[in-house]
């Protein structure tokens, strides 16, 4: 599994080094201090050295650009002049945060010397440098400040730049799956693959039907057997409930998924995918229609180990899933359910795909007769997400044709859900159900969404300043 790739440069002033001795070995401490908020387990740290001279900072410029870093954190460890900053400004493309972490709650004023308000300098330079950034035609990089004693903001800021940097990473160099065709009608499916790799830097490649079928009937007796194992370790096999669509899960049906799970997990190994974005909808008793209706199992396990898959070829809800994925989210395939103005939630769901890694409790299998709005009959995953805090993040177009977010956050909550072999979360989001409903839908998002659990728009935000990409925040 590939890291995200932090740049750490650390800037300085050597006039002062000069001027006092130990100092600069001080203000180089600085970044072994901020490493110690970077989880090495997740991320690859590339330091690019202390940096004091105009001329030092050409040569890091160049080793961030070579090591193709996914965020850089620009230190500031006392006054700079700005032409330190200029080369990382003019040369490095990857987002950059400046950080300023004042040793010292203050100074203490009787007792201060030179010395030490150099030491506590960090902030100083922060105007200069901004401005530089801006002089220059770049984007003036967010700013972090904060003081060392301040673990838990830094803890939380730093690690939500972080999540943000993993989201952006994530599409880097990467391939989306593209697997049939949009669902017929829904207008808000639609995506331009050029301004989909304009947005978000992946690849879309399209994918056919027959490959998948080639793959299905390659898959070994053997291979069934072990998927039906490791289907019924994970979901636990319901009888029929009170709708009349759901019936018996029959050794049939779980063999086709399970022949289905194996094929598709070759198909997204053999094409090396990120992610994909799927729908087939087959004139009836085509080859294909078994094949796309029990895909469900197939695409619910895939995405719960980490590949997100999105229904209904909406790609745009793909990269949802793989932004929420990668800010710890999870993310599953959703989209509004029935509201209950009594308990004032609504539940949000869907048919699939699914993340069981966020369920709540074992989930559920559940034979469908037909499925509503789609050709063919198979197996069903029914659960709810985890209860407590969740998020919402849709994908959608502006007017003028460019990519847009739109994001809020609840929590879910237990209690009841239809037994139709669907997934269903109850969503409560503190405020009148009916009254969050209208200002989602007035915000102009797809109709579907990625459902993740906690409180993730910290790092949403952050990713939307990073991508460029316009967030509207739904309350």
């Amino acid at each position: 599994m590939k890291k995200t790739k932090i740049g750490l440069v650390s800037l300085g002033h050597y006039i002062y080094f000069e001027q006092f001795e130990g100092l600069r070995e001080e203000l180089m401490q600085k970044t072994e201090e901020f490493k110690k908020y970077v989880d090495e387990e997740r991320f690859e740290i590339f330091d690019a050295g202390y940096i004091d001279t105009a001329e030092g900072a050409f040569g890091a410029a160049r080793a961030l650009r070579r090591e193709d870093t996914d965020l850089v954190f620009v230190i500031l460890s006392t006054y700079v002049p700005s032409s330190v900053a200029a080369p990382l400004a003019k040369y490095v493309d990857a987002p950059q945060v400046l950080v300023a972490i004042q040793p010292l709650t203050h100074l203490d004023y009787s007792k201060t010397t030179t010395y030490m308000q150099l030491v506590n300098d960090d902030v100083c330079a922060m105007p200069e440098v901004a401005g530089v950034y801006e002089r220059l035609g770049r984007q003036i990089p967010p700013c972090l400040v904060a003081s060392s004693d301040m673990t838990a903001f830094l803890e939380k800021e730093v690690g939500e730049w972080l999540d943000a940097a993993s989201a952006l990473a994530a599409f880097k160099y990467e391939t989306i799956g593209y697997l049939g065709h949009t669902y017929e009608g829904m207008y808000d499916m639609h995506t331009d693959p050029t301004a989909f790799t304009r947005t978000f830097g992946a690849h879309v490649k399209m994918l056919e039907m027959c490959e998948l079928a080639a793959l299905s009937d390659a898959v070994s007796t053997e291979e069934i057997n072990a998927k039906i194992e490791e289907i019924k370790e994970i979901f636990q096999i319901c009888d029929p409930s009170v709708d009349p669509l759901t019936d018996y899960v029959q050794d049939g049906d779980m063999e086709l998924s399970a022949r289905l799970a194996v094929a598709l997990e070759k198909l997204v190994k053999n094409n090396k995918l990120t992610a994909l974005a799927y729908y087939y909808k087959s004139e009836r008793g085509n080859k294909y229609e078994p094949l796309a209706a029990n895909l469900i199992i197939g695409n619910t396990l895939l995405t719960s180990s980490g590949t997100p898959l999105a229904g209904e070829a909406d790609l745009k809800t793909a990269a949802a899933m793989l932004i929420m994925k990668a800010v710890g989210g999870g993310g599953s395939f959703a989209e509004i359910h029935p509201f209950d103005t009594e308990a004032d939630v609504v539940l949000i769901g869907h048919d699939g795909p699914h993340n069981t890694a966020i369920a709540e409790g074992k989930p559920r299998l559940r034979k469908l007769k037909k499925y509503h709005g789609k050709s063919g009959s198979g197996i069903g995953v029914e659960f709810s997400l985890k209860s407590g805090p969740i998020t919402l993040l849709s994908i959608s177009l502006n007017r003028h044709g460019e990519f847009k977010m739109i994001a809020a956050e609840g929590e879910s909550l237990p209690g009841e859900i239809p037994q139709t072999g669907n997934t269903n979360t109850r969503v409560t989001f503190g405020c009148p159900v009916n009254e969050f409903l209208s200002r989602w839908c007035e915000a102009g998002p797809t109709h579907h969404l990625a459902l993740g659990i906690g409180h993730r728009l910290g790092a949403i935000k952050k990713f939307a300043r990073i991508s460029g990409i316009e967030l509207k925040i739904v309350k």
